[in-house]
């Protein structure tokens, strides 16, 4: 029979703080639908649901990349890749409206230079910050005192680059370049299929090759486990790969757009350098139809900010749980300076790239945006560049 007993090598369950945990996430689910609607709520508690998946798979981009360009470990980049895969056999044939009922749009943005260039910085961001745009809010939502630094740099340099938008997509692009509608959703889902594939067996190659065995990403869990393990973590990456997919289905269906990250961080900072009496009227980004009426609107009815907040008490809840839940204040003088301008490069990066690695990546391949591909291109190398510079900055050590 299962039980709900944390196992003897599991730290304690922090019972106080899980309670008060579900009790913030309760009130504000109520607040959101009394101040919105109770779409906004079921939203907020999808990103909740985002934030325990997340934190109890320890499901990460930049770690993951990190060790596979290091010691060729392709264990997370398998399981993204597997994540991308599954999603985009659910969102094309949605995108591609064969429910013509649904009316739904895909991640699907320009593919030009401030792509290309945003997705490089936030690469080298990713590294130097120690997080990506879910990864941030996920480990601040465990307590990491420097991951909240990291979402204040992050949000300066989402807001910095929103005013600096409209210059950046003016040095050129191939326009919106969306698969679906170029070849059709069947069509453009097996090409995306084949490149996922590739891509997943050139990684388990390289890996193999290195280290002579690959980690296995299906480890079955016991049938008396499976409650205690779902509850207090730590789910095996499969699961996380799963429970992301059908949460992200359901976020395009509700929302009626991809998961995404980012967007709200350039929103927040902007509010509030408008609030502390900064001039915003000549940030044309802000005059186009969506940014504005989000600007001009509660940010409870940003769907992305208050999936973002439930992203963080979904993490506290699950790191609660798990006995993980561990506020640390202190951080040396080399730590700092890569937060300072690893967030600067996250979210100056994510506005030009159009989103992070969730919004723009992610979401822009399971869109069949040609976006999505440039910016694993120009991402994946910034990752490249950040890993050798926390060498440098003696983040690690050789």
């Amino acid at each position: 029979m299962s039980s709900l007993t944390p196992s003897p090598s599991q730290p304690a369950i922090e019972t106080g703080s899980v309670a008060l945990l579900l009790m913030s996430t309760l009130a504000a689910s109520l607040l959101i639908q009394a101040a919105t609607d109770l779409r906004q709520a079921v939203l907020f508690i999808l990103g909740v649901g985002f934030g325990i998946t997340l934190m109890h798979a320890l499901f990460g981009f930049s770690g993951g990349w990190r060790r596979f360009i290091r010691q060729r470990d392709s264990r997370s980049v398998r399981a993204q890749l597997l994540l991308f895969m599954l999603t985009a056999l659910l969102f094309f044939p949605l995108l591609g409206g064969v429910f013509p009922g649904l009316h739904l749009s895909g991640a699907v943005s320009p593919a030009g230079v401030s792509v290309l260039v945003g997705a490089f910085m936030f690469g080298i961001g990713m590294q130097l910050g120690g997080g990506c745009g879910s990864g941030t809010l996920y480990t601040m939502g465990q307590g990491q005192f420097d991951m909240l630094l990291t979402l204040v740099f992050f949000v300066i340099g989402a807001t910095v680059a929103s005013s600096q938008m409209t210059w950046w997509q003016g040095q050129g692009d191939l326009g919106t370049i969306s698969l679906i509608k170029e070849y059709g959703w069947f069509t453009a889902l097996l090409m995306t299929l084949a490149t996922l594939i590739a891509l997943y067996v050139l990684a388990a190659f390289f890996d193999k090759q290195k280290n002579q065995h690959l980690q296995v990403l299906f480890s079955p869990v016991s049938r008396d486990a499976i409650i205690p393990t779902l509850v207090f973590g730590r789910w095996p990456l499969w699961w996380a790969v799963i429970a992301l997919t059908l949460l992200s289905v359901c976020t395009l269906i509700l929302a009626g757009h991809p998961w995404s990250i980012t967007f709200a961080f350039s929103l927040w900072g902007t509010k509030i350098w408008a609030a502390l009496g900064g001039d915003i009227s000549q940030w044309s980004y802000w005059q186009l139809p969506y940014p504005a009426s989000a600007l001009n609107s509660s940010v409870l009815l940003d769907t992305t900010s208050v999936m973002d907040l439930g992203l963080i008490l979904g993490a506290a809840i699950a790191a609660a749980l798990a006995g993980r839940f561990a506020p640390a204040m202190k951080i040396s003088a080399n730590k700092l300076l890569a937060v300072i301008v690893g967030g600067l490069l996250l979210g100056y990066g994510a506005r030009l790239a159009y989103g992070c690695n969730i919004g723009a990546l992610f979401a822009g391949i399971a869109s069949g945006s040609l976006h999505g591909w440039l910016w694993l291109l120009t991402g994946f190398a910034g990752n490249i560049v950040g890993s050798r510079l926390r060498y440098v900055i003696k983040l690690d050590k050789a």
